[in-house]
């Protein structure tokens, strides 16, 4: 019986989701289909149920489900429930639902991938306290980096996250900008630097360390402001795209116990993104 995946989201025309996943299981000959599903907030239980009732193996969450979409799956992995945040379910053999969040693993695998992961002493500066900022610090926790700053305009929600960690600090954008050279690992959470954002750049990177490692979650454009600054403080600069990628494998990977072709992958959204 052919399987079927989705991702649900408000929008979600712009998601590159599905071609990514289409083009994963027609090189892995894997009989499944993943579409895009336009689910408005009011809409989402309804949804949930729908996707089971229709017999849907698994999907993914995208904004602004992630949250509010817990109370309706059966039972959480632990990553997803320290996070609050879920974007990927998987319809289990006795038909339950499990909520993941492989955001932060993603961008771990990526960072990794990039750079290697002889890393982990080096201290790490979050920029931003969102959802996207929680799921890295999480991650990055988990897979053993454990010298952990998060800057954000709003200190509070910084100090949020690290009492949730039970370890690091929180402090604000313009000491982080003061206190720059400290850091090793950079990475930028925010939505500075997207294509409709109004702000490109979160803070001064005057004080950075040559040879630091700057990342942003942002992968269209693939190289932002943040990361052609960087760039010329001769810093070595990880793009966004990986994240989603991997973020994606690793999904595909909880539905279907087959991790997929990631390089080819990100080679060839890197093609597309760079048209």
């Amino acid at each position: 019986m052919k399987k079927w995946f989705a991702v649900i989201g408000d929008p979600i025309a712009h998601s590159k989701s599905p071609n990514m996943h289409n083009a994963w299981f027609n090189e892995m000959d894997i009989d499944a289909a993943y579409i895009p599903i336009h689910i408005k907030s009011e809409q989402l239980e309804k949804a949930v149920f729908s996707l089971k009732t229709l017999g849907a193996s698994g999907w993914n969450v995208t904004i602004p489900h992630k949250q509010t979409i817990i109370p309706f799956l059966d039972e959480l992995d632990e990553l997803a429930e320290k996070m609050g945040a879920v974007n990927t379910v998987v319809r289990q053999q006795d038909g339950k639902l499990k909520g993941y969040n492989t955001d932060g693993s993603g961008f771990v695998h990526s960072l990794e991938e990039a750079v290697g992961k002889e890393h982990k002493q080096r201290a790490v500066l979050i920029i931003g306290a969102g959802g996207a900022a929680r799921g890295i610090a999480f991650a990055l926790q988990q897979y053993g980096y454990t010298n952990i700053t998060i800057a954000n305009r709003t200190i509070s929600k910084g100090i949020e996250i690290v009492n949730e960690l039970g370890e690091g600090q929180a402090i604000s954008l313009k000491d982080a900008e003061q206190q720059l050279d400290h850091f090793g690992i950079i990475i930028q959470s925010t939505s500075a630097g997207l294509a409709n954002s109004e702000f490109s750049l979160p803070l001064s990177l005057e004080k950075l360390q040559e040879g630091a490692i700057v990342a942003d979650i942002v992968y269209n454009p693939l190289m932002t402001t943040f990361l052609l600054e960087a760039q010329k403080k001769n810093a070595k600069i990880v793009n966004g795209l990986g994240m989603f990628v991997h973020q994606g494998a690793i999904a595909f990977n909880y539905w279907l116990g087959q991790y997929p072709n990631t390089n080819l992958m990100i080679k060839r959204l890197t093609e597309e993104l760079q048209k």
